[in-house]
């Protein structure tokens, strides 16, 4: 599926892509920090147990001497830097206190799990640790022996049989908790990253199912341009119907406003054609120059009238929407009306058609198209008139109607010089000299092309490339 950045379905998706990555990212970023803490407290709960069990354990001495009734039971507290210590220390001695930070301290003052080895947790760092609002119980996270990262709790007593107070600490390695927080994020985000494009997944379907009306809107006025239909017709959601309304009454209104201008431009054209008719008859019963050159200029007045009543039925003929003419019956009925017409030449005029052609314009227009140069190659025919229509190679909107007689045929300078209005090349034929002429500008004012070239039958070939209305599927 491709998409246009131009298009609403890349703006809709693109905007609801970044609102889900970024409640994606703060869901993942909140989940695994309430990971994190629940998972602390689960190993807090457990150091507070052992520390608790630390602080019941131990004795004073009335010589003020710290012991152990007996070791905490737990045997990482007996392997050299397992991530698991403990440490006792009094506090009341600012020589045990420098003693401690210098990482010295006589055994005979401060107890240590066996795990410390030769190493004290550093009371600076202790008493850096976040002292909690009740149990004055210190707990935070502070560098241990081989670069371990250590969570450590602590709680300061003094007992009452003896003044002194006493630092009791206990840390764990975190690299459980770090584990177990890894392997948490690892879930979370590849299932939020399954959940994310999910949602994309569902939101592309969405939009494209939302929009999918304009699209029949866009088919819909694709169908009215070419032919195959007149207005919008389908059931439209409420928020395009009226779109829909405006376009089909904008129509309604352009064909009515067309065919009015059309009828004015005809009866005009009567109008005139009157008082033409006689100025001429009364010419034609008087003698004199003045009378020829009424006659004369009268004939004249008229030609430009019929071109001008074809060229304005033209132009408003192509401006209006949904015409669609099938071409084949058209044809069969112009070669029987010609070959009636010029039935004492016993001429072959032979039709061939592409089945389904049709073609995106008004039936008058091409009746006069066909009817023009139908009439042309038969008074020039010897014996043959042949018309083909078929569609343009490689060009689905267009299509190509050819017209071929066995008469004398034109040069070129002559088939420029047919193409200008008015023009006769042989005065004895009959007609106007007009047909030409308005073939061209009917073609030109649907952006076709007109042109008149060497037969293959040994006389005039008149080619016209029209737009071509395609067929409903």
């Amino acid at each position: 599926m491709r998409l246009d950045l131009n298009s609403l379905s890349f703006r809709l998706i693109a905007a609801a892509t970044v609102w889900i990555g970024l409640f994606l990212l703060l869901a993942g970023i909140g989940l695994t920090s309430l990971f994190r803490q629940s998972v602390e407290r689960s190993f807090d709960s457990n150091l507070e147990v052992m520390l608790d069990g630390l602080v019941a354990v131990a004795e004073i001495s009335p010589e003020g001497r710290i012991s152990l009734q007996r070791t905490p039971a737990e045997t990482r507290f007996d392997r050299a830097y397992s991530g698991w210590y403990w440490q006792i220390t009094p506090l009341d001695s600012a020589a045990v206190i420098e003693a401690v930070e210098e990482n010295e301290g006589p055994d005979s003052e401060v107890m240590r799990s066996r795990s410390l080895w030769d190493i004290t947790l550093p009371l600076k760092r202790l008493a850096a640790l976040e002292e909690d609002d009740e149990g004055g119980l210190r707990r935070g996270y502070m560098a241990g022996p081989q670069d371990q990262r250590l969570r450590v709790l602590e709680r300061r007593l003094a007992l009452p049989e003896n003044p002194r107070v006493i630092s009791f600490a206990l840390a764990a390695d975190t690299s459980s908790i770090d584990a177990e927080v890894a392997q948490f994020n690892g879930f979370v985000i590849g299932g939020l990253f399954m959940l994310g494009g999910g949602l994309v997944i569902a939101l592309v379907i969405q939009v494209r199912f939302g929009l999918r009306p304009l699209e029949n809107v866009r088919t819909a006025l694709r169908d009215i341009r070419t032919g195959r239909q007149t207005r919008l017709h389908g059931d439209f959601p409420a928020e395009i119907k009226p779109l829909a309304d405006e376009l089909n009454s904008l129509l309604d209104y352009t064909t009515d406003v067309l065919e009015r201008s059309r009828t004015h431009v005809g009866n005009l054209a009567h109008a005139l054609k009157t008082p033409l008719s006689v100025l001429t008859n009364e010419s034609r019963r008087s003698q004199g120059a003045l009378a020829g050159l009424v006659e004369r200029e009268a004939a004249a007045m008229r030609e430009q009238i019929d071109h001008h009543l074809s060229r304005a039925r033209a132009a408003a003929s192509v401006r209006v929407l949904g015409a669609f003419t099938p071409l084949e019956p058209l044809i069969e009925r112009m070669e029987r009306t010609l070959a009636r017409i010029y039935l004492d030449k016993n001429l072959l005029i032979e039709a061939e058609c592409e089945a389904g052609l049709a073609f995106r314009g008004e039936a008058q227009d091409m009746e006069e198209l066909i009817g023009n140069l139908l009439d042309n190659a038969c008074k020039w025919a010897a014996r043959r008139v042949r018309i083909h229509a078929s569609g343009a190679a490689g060009d689905g909107d267009t299509l190509t109607l050819c017209v071929d007689d066995d008469g004398p045929g034109l040069s070129g300078e002559e088939r420029e010089k047919a193409l200008g209005r008015g023009q006769r090349l042989d005065e004895r034929k009959p007609g106007s000299g007009l047909g030409l002429s308005i073939v061209k500008d009917i073609a030109a004012l649907y952006n076709g092309a007109f042109t008149l070239e060497e037969s293959p039958l040994g006389g005039l070939r008149a080619r016209l490339v029209l737009p071509r209305a395609k067929a409903e599927s």
